[in-house]
């Protein structure tokens, strides 16, 4: 963090608690679908758990974004009330790690949709490893578990990369991010 600005941290400081929030108000979602689908029903939303990530990185484009921004929002979400408690900050991290790993990949340069989904994939790779160990994931069908899987992935290209780069697209054009690299990225397109 080094080459940040005062105003990105304090944006990505921001964007975890609001999202925080928002990963606790989704948890009696979650609930509902496991009661309809079972454990896989988690996963059909689980992308929501990861969108901060996406979107800090998106906004700031700079190393540690995504890691730091997922970490924050559990600790936000521990101390609002999420039942899990402290692990749930460990889950933030490992899901944070595993977007951050997809803009490493591109050296923190590339912030394309495709890079997006990558990132929200990532997480739920990185999500599902853990939860495997930790959730007993283990004592279901492995062709279940593989469906869980392969539905945790959809959800956080689809939810966490598109939905995370169409909110913060919106916010570039309303011009309250003109001075961060999404903003000046934005600006660049549309001046002509």
């Amino acid at each position: 963090m080094a080459n940040w600005r005062f105003k990105e941290i304090v944006v990505m400081a921001a964007l975890a608690v609001v999202f925080g929030v928002v990963y606790l108000a989704f948890l009696p979602l979650g609930g509902v679908l496991v009661g309809f689908f079972g454990p896989i029903g988690y996963d059909l939303i689980f992308g929501i758990w990861f969108i901060v990530s996406i979107i800090a990185a998106y906004i700031i484009q700079k190393p540690g974004a995504a890691f730091l921004s997922e970490t924050i929002a559990a600790m936000v979400e521990v101390l609002i009330g999420n039942a899990i408690g402290p692990m749930l900050i460990v889950t933030g991290m490992v899901q944070g790690l595993g977007a951050e790993a997809a803009f490493a990949a591109t050296r923190w340069k590339n912030y394309s949709v495709w890079v997006l989904m990558a990132a929200g994939v990532g997480s739920a790779v990185t999500s599902f490893i853990y939860g495997y160990f930790m959730s007993g994931y283990a004592a279901l069908a492995p062709g279940y578990v593989t469906a869980m899987f392969i539905v945790r992935m959809i959800s956080g290209a689809l939810i966490a990369g598109l939905l995370g780069k169409a909110l913060s697209d919106g916010l570039a054009k309303t011009g309250v991010l003109s001075s961060f690299a999404l903003g000046k990225e934005y600006r660049k397109k549309h001046a002509a």
